[in-house]
């Protein structure tokens, strides 16, 4: 059985160590080593864990294992937040630890934010299965330099998810 924890600049060094082995495979699929996440520094994530307009949050496992982890930048001026570096142990990714993920971040935002908005990389079906799924539409595609696009997403505050909608 999991909890949900917020989490903060003590919790670093273990997001850090998720978020280099979730995004093994994104890397892989495509094709770029380079990808921010795992390039991220402990001193980075640090400071942003420490931004008050930074939401954090994971689940751990009872045994204190930190299984999985997001976080959301509050757009001030845009009543909108950007969601990103969602995270899941390879080992338990597919068990929907994802999916709670981000609604949770979605309920502890707070209320003046009505936009969520979040990015993928064009070869990461799964995520774009289950972002769909959680309401969220294409807004743009972004070309890079690596020969794949950037898939921008975003849902208006409170549109239901498609296991909700009537």
């Amino acid at each position: 059985m999991e909890h949900l924890d917020v989490l903060g600049p003590g919790d670093a060094g273990e997001m850090l160590t998720l978020q280099r082995a979730a995004y093994v495979t994104e890397a892989q699929a495509h094709g770029d080593v380079f990808l921010p996440p795992p390039r991220q520094s402990l001193a980075e994530l640090y400071a942003e864990l420490e931004d008050p307009d930074v939401v954090a949050l994971g689940w751990r496992s009872d045994g204190g294992r930190l299984v999985a982890a997001g976080r959301a930048h509050i757009i001030h001026g845009a009543n909108a937040a950007e969601i990103g570096r969602l995270t899941v142990v390879p080992d338990l990714q597919g068990q929907g630890l994802g999916t709670s993920l981000i609604l949770a971040i979605e309920e502890r935002l707070p209320t003046d934010v009505q936009e969520l908005r979040l990015f993928t990389g064009e070869r990461s079906e799964a995520n774009l299965r289950l972002y769909a799924r959680l309401g969220y539409s294409e807004v743009e595609r972004e070309p890079t330099p690596e020969g794949y696009a950037l898939v921008h997403l975003c849902k208006a505050r409170g549109t239901a998810t498609r296991s909700e909608a009537p």
